[in-house]
């Protein structure tokens, strides 16, 4: 039987979790102070964490580790496409222009969920859809200055990293739509990063800054990004979402974008322009549409033949 959790607790839950996922940026910025690259950031934040989750996993939830080779490509698919891509696109942004351009541009995701659904489910892309997708377009063009003055402030190569984040973010939800009937979150989340990790080690060259690890530094930033903003916000958030309904969750999650940009300003002395601001609202109003807007009523499928999936209701 579930314990009952207070709404305040839960929600606050939610908030923290996603409040620790803005704060990823502090932790990558440091690191590229080492000299790690994008793609070796990626490799250190899915390594570790994959090791982590799956000690956990083995010592307190060993059901948890039970899957079916069948299901292999989808943790696969994850691992490589939906993390691997999105956290490299992601942190190159970051790279290259700033912390609070690159988190707007994550929350461009809901919109490209929105198309891939309807050319490959067949989903209705209703008036308040295309709506958020103009407001989406409209915000980004004001987040990268674009608007009002006619002139980019970033590179045509960090616009399209910019949106490939999206892009890639939202294929999580996507590709692994079907496969989170029947495994825990847990499960899901853990071999996809292992899966992630991989691929990652053998093209990361990450042996070649090796003397970057003698530095304790380097490890509060690797232990920062792997504990609080990766596996303790995940289970923040998890945790809550379970006595949360996942509209509200997502709306919730929008803190992250706040916390980013207040980290952007504050720690690394980023400039935002009242028109980026006003870029931030257009986006925000768009995320709130696009939640509601995908308020649809799912069927369950039977469960497959002779497998019995993990009982704990799956990420939402």
């Amino acid at each position: 039987m579930r314990m009952r959790m207070n709404n305040f607790i839960a929600y606050g839950m939610v908030i923290l979790g996603a409040g620790f996922w803005g704060l990823t940026g502090l932790f990558v910025q440091n690191l590229y102070d080492y000299g790690f690259t994008p793609w070796q950031v990626v490799t250190l934040r899915l390594t570790f964490s994959s090791l982590i989750l799956l000690t956990m996993l083995a010592l307190l939830a060993r059901s948890y580790l039970k899957i079916r080779l069948i299901d292999l490509p989808y943790f696969i698919a994850l691992g490589v496409v939906s993390i691997a891509l999105f956290n490299w696109f992601y942190f190159q942004v970051m790279d290259l222009a700033s912390l609070s351009v690159a988190v707007v541009f994550v929350y461009t995701s809901p919109v490209f969920a929105a198309i891939i659904a309807k050319i490959f489910f067949n989903e209705a892309l209703t008036v308040t859809k295309i709506l958020a997708i103009l407001m989406t377009i409209t915000g980004s063009a004001f987040a990268i200055e674009f608007f009002p003055i006619g002139e980019f402030s970033l590179t045509i190569q960090t616009i399209i990293y910019g949106l490939l984040a999206g892009f890639f973010c939202s294929t999580y939800s996507l590709i692994g739509k079907d496969v989170s009937r029947w495994y825990h979150p847990f499960t899901i989340t853990t071999y996809a990063m292992v899966c992630g990790s991989l691929f990652l080690i053998p093209t990361s060259g990450i042996w070649q800054n090796y003397e970057a690890f003698a530095h304790g530094d380097v490890w509060l930033n690797i232990l920062g990004i792997v504990i609080i903003s990766t596996i303790v916000a995940y289970l923040l958030f998890t945790n809550g979402l379970a006595y949360v309904e996942s509209s509200k969750a997502t709306i919730l999650a929008s803190i992250e974008i706040v916390i980013a940009v207040i980290v952007g300003v504050v720690v690394f002395n980023e400039i935002l322009t009242g028109w980026q601001l006003f870029g931030f609202v257009l986006l925000f109003a768009s995320l709130f549409l696009t939640v509601f807007s995908f308020k649809a009523k799912v069927k369950v499928k039977k469960p497959r033949d002779e497998y019995q999936p993990n009982t704990k209701k799956p990420l939402s």
